[in-house]
């Protein structure tokens, strides 16, 4: 970590402009290779100050619902596309004026919006389960888990709907590798395969980790230009994860160190305020400099200055014991943060910060007590 963010005030998030580029240039190689569109899926990073770098590799943005598909119409530009699994009718004429395209989850969601949308000129889509999991230890990532809510299986699919119907959509991966699209399409085939033909274009979701060093681009693009060939459709990728993985860090501080039974220190940043996935996948992040519980000398428990028991960010350990002050580096913080961060307890959130090319700083984002005030009554 480059010294001039000495002065910035901890907890801050600090997103490299390098390195998200980095990550930019892979997935334009991918989808010109594949002859595929590549979309940004905000729920995972929007951090609409680097939207003018990232138009200028992928094709657009993905939705959740009416905020994040307005934040992609105004900042983004391209391609507008969202799904939900459910749609609020009093919504849906101001989502149209900013979508391209709109995915629905079932049937009756197709029946009772899509109309609307196709006769605003609007490309629309249908949601597939095809029963197909591939996860491994992440079940509250799966859309294909029984009795999921996402997304309409072989036996709900209902023939009628298919003048509706510009295309299909499913998103069933999570941090996988092309393997498991690989499974996943040869389900996908089987159960739908014959209404491919009538398609415009197939939008095969996110959990791609595509600027994965280890990641199969190759299989990825062989699979992507296989479906071109075979059905003559439009495809759609669209990654969150991957747009910025490994490009942000967490930088937080040590406030305060004691003993039970191990040493504790409490840092100024906290796991459900400020990496909530840590406690929900759950997952321990990497942190620059340290190793695992044991592996060196000294071994600390991370945790937040919450009161909830569980703010733990986990057990690392180091070469020498921490102290009041020192500074902490969490790796791989862009994704899946900044989107979910809360001021439960009263938490500040993180300062964000950019770091442009030529190595400056940017203060993208100061936070305050109005911050936590009026997100209240």
């Amino acid at each position: 970590m480059a010294n001039n963010t000495k002065e910035l005030r901890t907890p801050f998030f600090l997103v490299d402009e390098g390195l998200v580029r980095e990550n930019l240039e892979i997935l334009r190689q991918v989808a010109d290779a594949a002859d595929c569109k590549i979309l940004l899926a905000q729920k995972a990073f929007s951090m609409f100050r680097l939207y003018p770098l990232m138009r200028q590799y992928l094709a657009g943005s993905t939705a959740s619902g009416l905020y994040e598909a307005r934040l992609g119409r105004e900042e983004f530009g391209g391609e507008t596309h969202v799904y939900s699994p459910a749609f609020r009718p009093e919504e849906m004429e101001e989502l149209l004026g900013y979508v391209d395209h709109i995915v629905f989850n079932s049937p009756a969601q197709l029946k009772k919006f899509g109309p609307a949308a196709k006769a605003a000129g609007k490309q629309v889509g249908l949601r597939l389960n095809p029963e197909c999991s591939t996860q491994e230890g992440h079940a509250i990532y799966d859309p294909c888990a029984p009795g999921s809510r996402l997304g309409t299986t072989a036996a709900q699919f209902d023939e009628s709907l298919l003048p509706l119907l510009d295309g299909l959509h499913f998103h069933t991966l999570c941090e996988q590798d092309s393997d498991a699209l690989e499974t996943t399409l040869a389900a996908v085939e089987e159960k739908f395969g014959r209404y491919l033909p009538r398609m415009k274009w197939l939008n095969l979701g996110g959990g791609h980790h595509i600027t994965r060093p280890d990641y199969d681009r190759q299989r990825l693009i062989r699979l992507v230009r296989g479906l071109r060939e075979k059905y003559g459709l439009q495809v759609y990728l669209e990654p969150g994860e991957a747009v910025v993985l490994r490009a942000g860090f967490l930088v937080t501080q040590v406030l305060e160190t004691l003993e039970n039974g191990m040493h504790i220190a409490i840092l100024d940043t906290s796991a459900a305020c400020h990496m909530p996935d840590v406690l929900e996948m759950p997952y321990r992040p990497p942190l620059a400099g340290a190793g695992e519980a044991g592996e060196k000398r000294y071994t600390y428990r991370l945790g937040g200055p919450t009161c909830l028991a569980g703010d733990v960010i986990g057990d690392y350990s180091f070469d020498a014991p921490l102290e009041i002050g020192q500074r902490l580096v969490f790796e791989d913080m862009a994704l899946y943060t900044m989107v979910k961060t809360n001021t439960f307890n009263g938490m500040p959130l993180p300062q964000i910060v950019l770091r442009r090319l030529d190595g400056s700083l940017e203060l993208v984002r100061r936070f305050g007590y109005e911050d936590f005030k009026n997100r209240l009554s």
